[in-house]
């Protein structure tokens, strides 16, 4: 497995939940299992580090699609691969349609399924990546003062310091001391870096 991480097993098949999660942690990877659906989505907002979900699609109370749909709704960005019986793509597309990465069609293949948790894990670490870099810019642009965020927003409009001036009232010196601050508390060495930041912390 190239990316470790903890798989979440949801599934109210006891012997199914026991027989993947002896097969994934032979593969090396941590594995907690649930009995449903609802059980899960009482600590998935507390799921930390890289990892991913595997849900059958058929559970009481909490189905599988009921659950994709519950965790877009609690802001998880949890990857989440389900599990469907033989002959439910229609459920399977649908399931990808509401945010699953990818779905399983039992029976699978040991190759099959470690293939699919491995591309949700490294898809984990690369939302974990995202979201890192985002708040770390986030805190960075939080550093400004309203003066010096209006200067960075019309700076990355690719206004000239001479236009920025006139729009916001104030000589072009003073909007030149604003700039190299902008920059220095952003720690950005040019233009595109201030675009770049801008766009990391989704602001």
């Amino acid at each position: 497995m190239s990316v470790p991480g903890t798989v979440h097993v949801v599934d109210d098949d006891a012997a199914m939940r026991d027989s993947l999660r002896m097969l994934l942690e032979a593969s090396g990877l941590a594995v907690r299992t649930h009995d449903g659906a609802g059980v899960f989505l009482a600590e998935a907002a507390n799921a930390i580090g890289v990892s991913c979900v595997l849900t059958d699609i058929r559970m009481p109370e909490i189905d599988g699609l009921e659950l994709l749909k519950r965790l877009r709704d609690l802001g998880t960005r949890l990857p989440v691969i389900v599990m469907t019986g033989e002959g439910e793509i229609a459920i399977a597309v649908q399931a990808m349609k509401a945010g699953a990465i990818d779905f399983l069609e039992k029976p699978f293949s040991e190759a099959a399924l470690l293939a699919a948790i491995g591309g949700a894990l490294e898809q984990s670490e690369r939302l974990r990546e995202v979201a890192a870099t985002s708040a770390e810019a986030g805190a960075r642009l939080a550093t400004l003062t309203p003066r010096e965020r209006e200067v960075l927003d019309l700076l990355i409009t690719g206004l000239p310091n001479k236009a920025i001036a006139n729009q916001l009232g104030a000589s072009p010196r003073t909007i030149e001391v604003h700039r190299a601050r902008v920059l220095e508390k952003l720690k950005a060495h040019s233009l595109p870096d201030l675009v770049r930041l801008v766009l990391a912390a989704g602001t």
